[in-house]
């Protein structure tokens, strides 16, 4: 009894040690923190590199260009990748939601695909989702609003008319 209370205790040891070793904050992908990029200026390249870099459509991006002369200012971002236009349509969404929330002075965003291009404003979505998404703290909130707007098709396509 006695030496099954040592190995057990000593297995809860091992099972601290070792859980307390895990090194990705708290995200199950690993992926750092999006929101840790909140307040970034469209001039800050990186911050907008590592944002661009986590979102949708990541793996076909081949590059970006940051607008940053005179205002408005914006964001273009280029993408190498052939999906459908309903697609081009949510990942724009969804990604202009997160950029949008977290670079705090972009005011535009272009977004080629290919041979389609959708330029979004950031009056122009925030008056879409009828509410201010800028001020959400926090990656989980800001997908379940997106995700809950883009199951629409009707309302997707009314973004872009």
């Amino acid at each position: 009894m006695k030496q099954m209370l040592k190995f057990l205790s000593l297995s809860l040891l091992v099972i601290l040690i070792v859980s307390g070793c895990n090194t990705n904050n708290g995200k199950e992908d690993g992926k750092e923190d999006i929101f840790k990029f909140k307040d970034s200026l469209v001039g800050d390249n990186s911050a907008v590199g590592n944002i661009v870099n986590q979102l949708q459509g990541a793996e076909h991006l081949k590059g970006f260009e940051l607008e940053t002369k005179e205002r408005p200012y914006g964001i273009i971002l280029n993408y190498d990748w052939s999906e459908s236009e309903q697609n081009y349509k949510k990942t724009a969404i969804f990604n202009a939601t997160f950029l949008f929330t977290l670079v705090q002075n972009a005011d535009w965003i272009t977004f080629n695909f290919d041979n389609q291009e959708y330029k979004i404003t950031k009056e122009n979505l925030q008056n879409w989702y009828g509410e201010d998404f800028s001020e959400l703290k926090n990656e989980y909130d800001l997908k379940a609003l997106t995700q809950k707007h883009l199951e629409n098709e009707d309302k997707v396509n009314q973004l872009f008319n």
